[in-house]
């Protein structure tokens, strides 16, 4: 359990939920109007796509698939964990991830669609940055869980139960931080197109160099 929640989490959760909904609001403007940041919607489309679509189109949803799980393996490889702490290869994670955007850039950019693979691999790479706190899970590319556990906390808060305030504040930095990726997304995309992807990579790359030095000049949380 975490006392007092390092500010460096708060700051790095809302990034990161940014740069998902960046990346998630290009999936559904222009990668055939389908999210990649998580794959509730992709996997029906892919269940739909088995009757009414043809046999390559399938192929192309369950690579998506394959490729937000090849990403999260590689993320269950590096980290070990779900625990949140600090000096563990976060770094190394979000150098992955800035590579497989900056080739799904140049991939999409030149009308390759084998780039939506790597945009997918790069969400499932930080989807499985996830960190435990307070008994909840929480990660950055999608929200879903979000919502949920904060309405379990207002269900407990009217029971009469204390409001767990790090944690609630977290939760809406994640939500604030993917609904502004979305907009910013939707702006960029209007005018730069699939350039626009520049930015969440350029964005994780600058993370996991300010990580890397930061964990360097701080002991690890015990």
């Amino acid at each position: 359990m975490i006392s007092r929640l390092p500010k460096w989490v708060e700051v790095g959760a809302f990034i990161l939920a940014l740069v998902a909904g960046f990346v998630n609001s290009i999936g559904l403007l222009g990668f055939e109007h389908q999210s990649v940041s998580h794959l509730s919607g992709t996997a029906t489309l892919l269940g739909i796509s088995v009757i009414n679509s043809s046999f390559s189109h399938v192929l192309n949803l369950l690579a998506v698939l394959l490729s937000f799980m090849f990403g999260s393996s590689i993320a269950g490889y590096l980290l070990h964990s779900s625990t949140l702490k600090l000096g563990r290869h976060y770094d190394s994670v979000l150098f992955i991830e800035s590579l497989f955007l900056f080739i799904a850039l140049g991939l999409l950019s030149s009308g390759n669609f084998s780039g939506l693979y790597f945009a997918s691999a790069a969400c499932g790479l930080q989807n499985a940055m996830a960190t435990t706190y307070s008994g909840a899970i929480v990660r950055t590319t999608h929200v879903t869980g979000i919502f949920t556990d904060l309405g379990i906390m207002l269900g407990k808060l009217f029971r009469g139960e204390p409001l767990d305030k790090r944690k609630a504040k977290l939760f809406i930095y994640i939500i604030l931080g993917f609904i502004s990726g979305g907009t910013a997304g939707v702006l960029l995309y209007a005018k730069y197109q699939f350039m626009s992807l520049l930015v969440p990579a350029t964005a994780c790359f600058v993370i996991a160099v300010i990580y890397k030095f930061y964990s360097r000049q701080h002991k690890p949380l015990t």
